[in-house]
């Protein structure tokens, strides 16, 4: 218990309202002092797993646009945290707080659970304080959840409720088998699943975060999309057949390497079955880069399996000041995979903001995704460019910021 913390975060966000732009208006109708932002608050918890350095890991959606972290002890001391880097994909975050007589928690090999072992959940489930549950592994390797990142799940009935996110799973040892993170509920309340990040895709999300500030992602170089029945019967495959057929093999990687062909149904990836786009991005998600994976793949009508390694996800990437004296501090880059995800058709990602920085005193955060500038759509990093050769007066931007639609004035 000693080694779980609570941590409370603050965000500023603008209230835009275009009557308290014009003094005219804010004197006419007593606006003067009307306040230009609110403070928003979420509670969650987080693990120590670096008692030295002070290394907390939480989940990105705990601290997610954070513009302050606090972060309260065993004991109820309360301490700042600093932002070391956060993984949207992952759902993985690392906040660093000052090392003072900290206790942290070991980690297990999470690949060594078996379902029906017994695990206990540490968290500050709606601000309560610390409470601990208890159950059983019900599930591992547990996909298919809608709106989540890379799905390899932990799922227990241990109780995990609102607050336990980013809390502890851990086995009878006291060693961290998971990251609490989600629950399925029609009440939003606990009904006996909940799941976690097993504690080795954590851990690897983690050295990367702490190492680079950003976390590399594997993949095939494959666009596919889901198997319909009468796309199946095209290609002369069942018309029930779950899977999903290669729309695009990109030039030079590793699928294109493999002998992937357009038309080609996977209908499974390293033994697994592959029902739907989301099962094949699960497994480049928490594969680890430079890993074999052999796919078990339908071809006019015979099975056939090819063998691929696994590589990083190539991600263009820029420094905001390049572009925009407005944008200096931040640092952008294409979104990849994470716009299929949330339903975006194209996008640049934030993947990290300076503090003090002119991109932070305007409102932009990292995990951001920028979708149009000056109302013109942005599908990848490439439509920024001609900020930097052609400057405008004016900068609007829009964003989708945790599922919503945001709108920031560049100044």
């Amino acid at each position: 218990m000693p080694a779980i913390v609570n941590i409370n975060t603050k965000t500023r966000v603008r209230v835009n309202n275009p009557l308290a732009n014009d003094p005219f208006f804010r004197q006419f109708f007593g606006l003067q002092n009307m306040p230009r932002e609110r403070v928003e608050q979420s509670l969650g918890s987080g693990v120590i797993i670096d008692a030295a350095k002070g290394y907390v890991i939480t989940n990105n959606h705990v601290i997610q646009g954070a513009d302050d972290i606090s972060v309260t002890l065993h004991g109820d001391r309360t301490v700042q945290g600093k932002l070391i880097g956060s993984d949207a994909e992952s759902d993985i975050a690392v906040v660093q707080i000052p090392a003072d007589n900290l206790v942290a928690l070991p980690l297990a090999d999470s690949s060594r659970l078996r379902v029906g072992d017994f695990v206990v959940a540490i968290g500050e489930p709606f601000g309560l304080g610390q409470t601990v549950t208890s159950g059983i592994v019900s599930a591992v390797n547990r996909s298919g959840l809608h709106g989540l990142g890379y799905q390899n799940f932990i799922q227990t009935d241990a109780s995990i409720n609102p607050g336990n996110s980013g809390g502890a799973l851990v086995n009878l040892r006291g060693e961290l088998v998971g990251i609490n993170s989600a629950i399925y509920s029609p009440s939003g309340g606990n009904v006996g699943i909940g799941f976690a990040i097993p504690s080795n895709m954590a851990a690897d999300a983690m050295r990367q975060l702490v190492t680079t500030g950003r976390v590399r992602h594997g993949s095939l170089g494959l666009a596919v999309q889901n198997l319909s029945p009468e796309i199946a019967q095209q290609l002369g495959v069942k018309a029930d057949q779950p899977g999903v057929v290669v729309t695009q093999v990109r030039a030079d990687s590793p699928a294109a390497n493999a002998g992937f062909q357009q038309g080609d149904v996977i209908v499974a990836a390293n033994g697994r079955a592959v029902t739907n786009e989301d099962d094949l991005r699960t497994v480049e998600g928490v594969s680890t880069i430079g890993s074999n994976i052999d796919l078990k793949v339908l071809r006019e009508g015979k099975a056939l399996t090819l063998s691929t390694r696994l590589a990083a996800e190539s991600i263009s990437a820029s420094d905001g000041a390049k572009l925009d004296a407005r944008l200096a501090g931040a640092e952008l880059a294409d979104a990849g995979e994470r716009v299929r995800r949330e339903g975006l058709r194209g996008g640049v990602s934030v993947l990290r903001v300076a503090p003090g920085s002119r991109a932070a005193k305007n409102g932009l955060k990292q995990g951001d995704v920028i979708v149009a500038v000056n109302q013109v759509e942005i599908g990848a990093l490439a439509d920024l460019k001609p900020l930097a050769t052609t400057p405008v007066r004016q900068l609007q931007l829009a964003i989708v910021r945790g599922g919503r639609l945001a709108f920031l004035q560049m100044q």
